[in-house]
């Protein structure tokens, strides 16, 4: 299983590459330390608008549309899929009482939807992005400048650093 990502898995740089085109900044894989001791790494993170976006994977996340049941070495798996899922509860659970919003999104979703999914969520959140700043009044005019003088051009290397020319 060392071949499995963790992180940058194809779905997940999708949706980063996509918002981050959108004007959105985020972190990647940052751990979050939660009261009593929780440690979450979601797949991405927005800290100031405290939300947590995790991308699941049909299989590791027992997907309900597209989530298969392996018949090789059930006595392993089955548990270990449903210790996923009740893991993955237990960490939106902490989440939000820590605080934080939660936006969990299937690999099957096309990253549009995914998109309009975190961008929604971050509007709710208070978030505004780079590509549409708030309108701000313009400064005031400054008064005009005189030109300044340019300055003097510096003298040449010194004759210990020139180079020689070969004749």
């Amino acid at each position: 299983m060392k071949a499995n990502r963790r992180t940058d898995t194809k779905p997940e740089l999708a949706l980063r590459h996509a918002l981050h085109r959108l004007g959105y900044r985020y972190r990647k894989d940052y751990r979050l330390d939660l009261d009593g001791g929780r440690r979450v790494r979601p797949d991405i993170v927005f800290t100031a608008r405290k939300l947590a976006v995790f991308v699941d994977g049909c299989f590791w996340h027992a997907c309900p549309e597209h989530g298969s049941k392996p018949k090789n070495n059930e006595w392993y798996w089955s548990p270990k899929l449903v210790g996923n899922v009740e893991r993955d509860q237990l960490n939106d659970t902490s989440l939000k009482l820590a605080g934080w919003t939660v936006v969990r999104l299937w690999e099957h979703v096309p990253v549009d939807e995914a998109v309009a999914t975190v961008v929604s969520a971050l509007t709710a959140a208070g978030a505004v992005t780079k590509a549409s700043p708030p309108a701000q009044p313009s400064p005031p005019a400054q008064p005009s400048r005189p030109a300044q003088p340019t300055r003097p051009a510096q003298p040449s290397r010194p004759a210990r650093f020139a180079r020689r020319r070969r004749t």
